[in-house]
């Protein structure tokens, strides 16, 4: 992991591991790479770009590589001293299920937008209220026990940090 920092404006990290996640018998290589910049435009406003991209053995024998990645946008905005508010946009394309199996034609092709509001709890407490909606190619989600190509959730977590 690389991570400069030019200014106190701009953060960029470039991210990669080279290697098997995979027993040895199973072997399969697999390059990652993540790369993001974290750009803080104003007091109050930051935006991230962010691009994963992997590539792995299709067998152990070789026989080609299988493909994944996913771009990401998000931008940030503090409306006051304890509450933010950001919006994320992103895609993920893992067409033949290396990270994500899906068992459809498509595999894992999902894009999705999300919003959240933030509200520093305390120094080391962080809550976050997020609403999610994420739509695919294939129909890898259910609703009412049927498939279909979208899912739109809330979700709530608490952050601690020590």
């Amino acid at each position: 992991q690389i991570t400069f920092k030019p200014n106190t404006s701009v953060t960029l990290n470039s991210s990669t591991f080279i290697g098997t996640d995979k027993p040895d018998s199973a072997r399969l290589m697999r390059f990652f790479h993540n790369f993001y910049g974290i750009f803080q435009i104003s007091e109050k406003i930051g935006v991230t770009v962010g691009f994963d991209c992997g590539t792995e053995e299709k067998t152990v024998e070789g026989g080609g590589r299988n493909t994944w990645y996913t771009p990401v946008v998000m931008i940030r905005a503090a409306v006051t001293e304890k509450v933010a508010i950001s919006a994320r946009g992103e895609y993920y394309s893992d067409e033949h299920g290396v990270i994500i199996a899906t068992g459809t034609p498509s595999g894992f092709q999902t894009g999705g937008i999300s919003l959240n509001l933030d509200y520093q709890v305390a120094p080391a407490a962080l809550w976050r209220i997020e609403a999610r909606n994420l739509m695919s190619k294939d129909d890898i989600f259910t609703r009412e026990d049927k498939p279909v190509n979208d899912n739109i959730f809330v979700s709530t977590s608490l952050a601690i940090s020590f």
